[in-house]
């Protein structure tokens, strides 16, 4: 298999689909390239290539008036596969426990940083970072509108000059976009939307139209400078994720606190976070605790409550007390740099409703030049026509008939759907993912983890003569140092509940049976209740109670006080407190739902009735994956839900797999959706918000066709002409794109 490598460019000027598409025809032209791949939303480009000399590459791009800029250390090798195609057998390819995914130095916040490519007009400008007025598309934009107006106050005092007049105003606009348009024909893209302006325009001249032609250039510059504030406003979108990251941090070092770029902050290094203070990198908490704000970052309204060992992220907000931060992942491979990144490549990745509209634009747009021929030519050679009318609407039809707003219509919406969803946690990785996202009609659930929260919690005291507290209180000292899930969820609960926990004594691990210990006096033993049995100190209402608590899935712990039953702790890894409501929402939604877990058939029961759903219980890996696949041999989509390992082989079977996890590595990396906050709800918020997009296209389609279809025939019938073409072109992409990011507001 031969190694090519992949560069990563960000890209300037680029405002609509055309734009990608000249810029994707004249890369792949280049000598060596293997693949290119171009996203006008996030402005950026990939390219995978032999390694040969990348400024061909780049000065492909700015000659047609672009800025490019490679993000630092982007150029990696990879094996000879397509851009971004995700296969599924690599999810059991995933290390949990290896970090190093090749992020250090993407640039993300190289956004603004291109340099602005002089001489070259139309679309090639580099980024609008001001205000409009300030770019040169806005510059040429106005100094076009002034000359627009200079040549009517001309023929007004002298009209024997106008026509003259408005040639000259037409020229001011028109040489920057002819300019692009030969730039973008000798790099392989013959129909641009300069080429078919340009044709108009000269046209409009010959058949004594100058002032239309000057207005068109006018009215179609303005339109170009709109879709660029637009094209801008999707980007800032998921761009900004990474401004909420603060520039400084303090950095312990040698018992001193001094002030550091955050950037230059290396993992294991130590950081102070004073109340107030946004924290500056994903790291563990080494001592202090705190409510940490994460709606910056997650969109939870409620302040969370975290301590030592807990992981906090990069861009979260401090609440009422000073933290001590282990740093765990440098700035280029924090969870919000890391978000930037996944989704920035998504939007590369075409969806399948983006790549039949690209088809469909190829053989369009000629077809537009050969219908606007037939339109200019026909009627005059064989009807007694009128040439110039004729022709007039002969060029009409060519502006009315660019494809911009028809191309832009998927991957505009698309753009707008990933980055909304990455501000709510919910990554989806490209077009097709999201695309297939809106069709599931079965979720397959893992338990551990996914509906459940992964950890046991203590879920029933049963006191035998002892208060609760009394009860809870001996069992915790005897669980005290141990890391034992069950050990812990019982030092959880008396933490909760306000418990004394005295010191013990000669305590003494009893394997496979439990511990004991001694203080004030007693001796306390904490035992299985097999254990217990062994020493004959359950009564048959104990028993009964122990069988009970079993039969609801629960782990049962049994105290022994001097020998004698003092009473029962029950444990539960408990279903997450919105999994009730989050499976409602998938059947609101008519989809269904079923779990599918290695836990014990009667774990898995007592936890699926409590979910209301159906369930396979006693699964191994490869079981799931035989679910999965009967389950779209009957005629489901399936989505399935785990946490990206220990399910892989049904993850990779089925239509989609979604990971569930908070902002780890393999929530990240590994399925084809990553619900990062853990949240039920989510999976439904995600099919929901690809059901939005969906139909979101579809009216950006009817936008895009709709104003061209009744123009067409208002062009043809003599009611309309060159401006209202015009806008029918320029306004119909920025009503496109306006629709699709409406998007970014969605509540959900």
């Amino acid at each position: 298999m031969a190694e090519t490598s992949e560069t990563r460019y960000r890209v300037g000027g680029m405002d609509c689909a055309a734009c990608a598409t000249k810029i994707d025809a004249a890369v792949r032209r280049v000598a060596g390239v293997a693949d290119v791949s171009v996203s006008v939303m996030a402005g950026t480009m990939t390219v995978r290539h032999d390694g040969s000399d990348l400024k061909a590459i780049e000065k492909k791009v700015t000659g047609l008036g672009y800025s490019v800029s490679p993000f630092a250390g982007s150029a990696a090798p990879v094996p000879e596969r397509g851009l971004h195609h995700h296969d599924h057998g690599d999810h059991a390819d995933h290390d949990h426990a290896n970090h190093d995914h090749g992020h250090e130095g993407h640039g993300y916040n190289r956004a603004h940083g291109e340099k602005e490519i002089k001489g070259l007009h139309g679309h090639g400008y580099a980024p609008m970072t001001g205000t409009w007025w300030q770019s040169r598309k806005g510059r040429l934009t106005i100094l076009s509108g002034a000359a627009l107006v200079a040549a009517y106050a001309i023929g007004h005092v002298v009209p024997a000059v106008a026509p003259y007049a408005f040639i000259v105003a037409m020229l001011v606009g028109l040489v920057p976009i002819a300019r692009r348009a030969v730039m973008a024909a000798l790099s392989g893209t013959p129909f641009s939307i300069e080429m078919l302006m340009t044709i108009a325009a000269v046209g409009a001249v010959i058949i004594n139209a100058g002032e239309e032609a000057a207005t068109v250039v006018f009215l179609f510059l303005v339109g170009e400078m709109l879709e660029g504030v637009a094209a801008g406003k999707a980007r800032e979108s998921i761009q900004s994720l990474a401004t909420l990251v603060p520039k400084t941090a303090l950095l312990e070092d040698n018992g001193q606190i001094r002030e550091v770029p955050a950037e230059s902050l290396a993992v294991d290094a130590i950081i102070m976070v004073r109340p107030g203070d946004c924290i500056s990198a994903d790291g563990i908490i080494v001592s202090g605790e705190s409510a940490i704000d994460e709606a910056p970052v997650t969109g939870e309204s409620t302040p969370v409550r975290k301590g030592v060992d807990a992981v906090v992220y990069a861009g979260t907000v401090n609440g009422d007390a000073v933290l001590r931060v282990r740093v765990t992942a440098a700035a280029a491979d924090n969870t919000i740099a890391r978000v930037v990144k996944l989704v920035e490549e998504a939007q590369e990745s075409k969806a399948p409703t983006e790549r039949f509209i690209d088809r469909f634009s190829r053989y369009y747009t000629p077809g537009v030049l050969v219908v606007a021929a037939l339109v200019a030519v026909v009627p005059p050679l064989f009807f007694g026509g009128s040439w110039s009318d004729w022709v007039y609407k002969g060029l009409a039809i060519l502006l009315i008939g660019c494809p911009c707003a028809l191309v832009i219509s998927t991957p505009a919406a698309i753009a707008a759907s990933l980055s909304a969803g990455a501000r709510r946690g919910l990554l989806m990785k490209g077009g097709a993912v999201l695309e297939t996202l809106g069709k599931v009609t079965m979720v397959a659930f893992d338990k551990t983890g996914t509906l459940t929260e992964g950890r046991p919690k203590v879920t029933d005291i049963v006191s035998f003569g002892l208060s609760r507290a009394q009860l809870l209180s001996r069992a915790a000292v005897l669980e005290q140092g141990s890391s034992h899930p069950l050990a812990l969820a019982i030092l959880n609960r008396a933490k909760a509940d306000g418990v004394p926990v005295p010191p013990a004594f000669e305590l003494e691990a009893l394997p496979g049976k439990g511990v004991r210990g001694k203080v004030g006096g007693e001796t306390l033993d904490l035992l299985s209740p097999s254990a217990a049995r062994e020493r004959g100190a359950l009564d048959g209402e104990q028993e009964a109670r122990v069988t009970a608590l079993n039969d609801e899935g629960k782990s049962v712990a049994v105290l022994l006080v001097n020998g004698a039953a003092a009473g029962l702790v029950a444990m539960r890894d408990e279903p997450r407190e919105d999994a009730v409501a989050g499976l409602s929402s998938l059947k609101s939604a008519g989809v269904k739902a079923m779990m599918l877990t290695g836990d014990n058939k009667r774990t898995a029961a007592a936890v699926a009735v409590t979910l209301g759903i159906d369930w396979c219980g006693e699964m191994m890996p490869e079981d799931k994956q035989r679910v999965v696949g009967e389950l779209k041999r009957e005629g489901f989509t399936v989505a399935k839900v785990g946490d990206g390992i220990n399910d892989a082989p049904a993850l990779a079977a089925a239509d989609i797999g979604i990971a569930m996890g908070g902002g780890t590595d393999v929530a990240l990396e590994t399925a084809d959706a990553a619900v990062l906050h853990g949240r039920v709800g989510d999976v439904a918020r995600m099919i929901a918000l690809s059901k939005r997009t969906m139909r979101n296209i579809l009216q950006n389609i009817t936008i895009a066709l709709g104003l061209k279809a009744v123009f067409l025939v208002t062009t043809i019938i003599g009611i309309t002409g060159l401006w209202p073409a015009i806008l029918a072109d320029t306004g119909a992409t920025v009503l496109v794109t306006i629709n699709a990011l409406r998007l970014l507001r969605v509540k959900m």
